[in-house]
C-alpha cells in the first residue's frame, strides 16, 4: 500500500487554508495503481456474497461500478436530489455547518439485499452513515464499508461502530 500512497498528491491548503488534501486523481491516471486499488478492494469483498455495490456521489462513482463487475454484482449510484428520475428515498444529515441531503431509487436495493458501500474518502463518517440508513431503510443488509482513504485523526470509524469497514490508505495527519 506504501506505492498506491506514493501516487496520491497531497496539495496543501485546499479547499481553504490549513486543510492538506489527498489528491487521488495522480492514483487513478496510473494503470498499476488503479489495478492494484481494485484488485485489492477485489480481495477484501470476493467471499461476501455481495448482490450491490452503491457509489456515493461523485467519487464513489469511479470506484463502485469497477468493483461491481468485479465480484459479479450490481451497481447502485446514491445522489444528492434531484439527479434520480424514480421514485426515490432520502436522507438528510448534519454537516459540520449545515446538512445535506442524499437520495438512493427505493427499488435499487431488495430486501435481503447484501450491500456494499463504497466512496474515496472516510473523513467525519457522516455521509457513509447516511447511506448505511438508507440501505437499511429498504430492507438491504450493509456487508461492508470500503473506502480508498481514511483520514484516521477524524472519527468516522467511530461513526460506523458495528459495520465491516476497510480502508486502503490511512492517514493520521
Amino acid at each position: 500500500m506504501d506505492t498506491l500512497k506514493q501516487l496520491i498528491r497531497e496539495v496543501p491548503d485546499f479547499p481553504k487554508p490549513g486543510i492538506l488534501f489527498y489528491d487521488i486523481t495522480t492514483l487513478l491516471k496510473d494503470p498499476g495503481g488503479l489495478k492494484s486499488s481494485i484488485d485489492a478492494f477485489k480481495d477484501q469483498y470476493a467471499d461476501l456474497g455481495v448482490d450491490v455495490v452503491i457509489g456515493v456521489e461523485a467519487r464513489g462513482f469511479i470506484f463502485a461500478p469497477v468493483l461491481a463487475y468485479a465480484l459479479g454484482a450490481g451497481f447502485v449510484p446514491v445522489r444528492k436530489p434531484k439527479k434520480l428520475p424514480a421514485e426515490r428515498a432520502s436522507v438528510t444529515y448534519a454537516l459540520e455547518y449545515g446538512t445535506d441531503t442524499l437520495e438512493i431509487h427505493k427499488d435499487a436495493v431488495k430486501p435481503g439485499s447484501r450491500v456494499l458501500i463504497v466512496d474515496d474518502l472516510l473523513a467525519t463518517g457522516g455521509t457513509a452513515k447516511a447511506v448505511t440508513e438508507l440501505v437499511e431503510g429498504l430492507g438491504g443488509t450493509v456487508a461492508g464499508l470500503g473506502f480508498m482513504v481514511e483520514l484516521t485523526f477524524l472519527p468516522g470509524r467511530a461513526k460506523l461502530d458495528g459495520y465491516d469497514v476497510f480502508s486502503l490508505l490511512q492517514y493520521d495527519k
